[in-house]
């Protein structure tokens, strides 16, 4: 585990000093994250404009919910994103010979060796934003309360990269890996809005076989209206089922792969 940390805490360095490198890009990034952000807010402000609830929440209930949506897409960004988005490559390219020789896990090398130092500076600005929601609340709140949330929402960033993850991961057999991404991101702003608004069997998909409906809504839930065993429960067991079939799909495209010497 300390290895893992250690090869970590290079990656970090390594990327932070190549993103300053190019500083218009960087704050040209920052910029459109702070735009995303500003979009987000003013959309459900309109909403509550025509009605005093949605989905069972109010508005300060709701801005608590954008806030950990936008929380939860910083550290996504921050994290996994660049390193999803050229996984497809690599494999197109036979450019994942590179990691498969490396002496640690392959999986963990892909998915984490770009760290963005632009998105970091925005999960700043979206912290803010949380905190700034978590104040409009009428009632005080506890530590371990505030404890519980912050990490729920890091489990929830860590279901949106997996789903990611596996949606892209099909590039094994597939040609195209921009297709693949176009139909994550699309289905992703599923989990831009709260999970109460879907009702019958589309619900019921969006928080068991496509769970875009679990990622920001059930931390908000918990936070919001209570400690739940169900949802808990709900929650781990997504996490736990997808993460088996993430690797399961990963041996499966290895044994596919055909690497640039091939």
């Amino acid at each position: 585990m300390l290895r893992y940390l250690r090869l970590y805490g290079h990656f970090m360095r390594f990327s932070i000093g190549r993103t300053f490198e190019f500083r218009l890009d960087f704050f040209f990034r920052v910029f459109m994250d702070l735009a995303y952000y500003g979009v987000n807010l003013a959309f459900y402000k309109i909403i509550f404009l025509q009605t005093p609830n949605l989905g069972g929440w109010n508005q300060t209930q709701i801005f608590v919910f954008v806030a950990a949506f936008l929380v939860i897409d910083a550290i996504t960004m921050t994290v996994f994103s660049n390193n999803l988005w050229w996984f497809p490559l690599a494999v197109n390219r036979g450019d994942l010979d590179y990691y498969l020789l490396r002496p640690v896990s392959s999986l963990f090398f892909l998915t984490l060796r770009d760290f963005a130092a632009n998105s970091f500076l925005n999960l700043l600005f979206a912290m803010g934003v949380l905190g700034w929601a978590l104040h409009q609340l009428p009632d005080p709140i506890s530590f371990s309360g505030l404890l519980g949330f912050l990490i729920l929402l890091g489990l929830g960033s860590l279901l949106h990269s997996m789903l990611h993850l596996l949606i892209i991961l099909p590039v094994f057999w597939l040609q195209s890996g921009s297709s693949l991404h176009a139909i994550f991101y699309t289905m992703a702003k599923i989990s831009e809005r709260p999970d109460r608004i879907f009702t019958g069997w589309v619900r019921k998909v969006m928080v068991t076989v496509l769970p875009f409906c679990l990622i920001a809504s059930f931390p908000s839930r918990l936070f919001l209206e209570g400690f739940s065993w169900l949802i808990v429960l709900h929650f781990s067991g997504v996490l736990v089922i997808f993460a088996a079939g993430i690797l399961v799909l990963w041996r499966w495209g290895l044994k596919s792969y055909l690497s640039a010497s091939s």
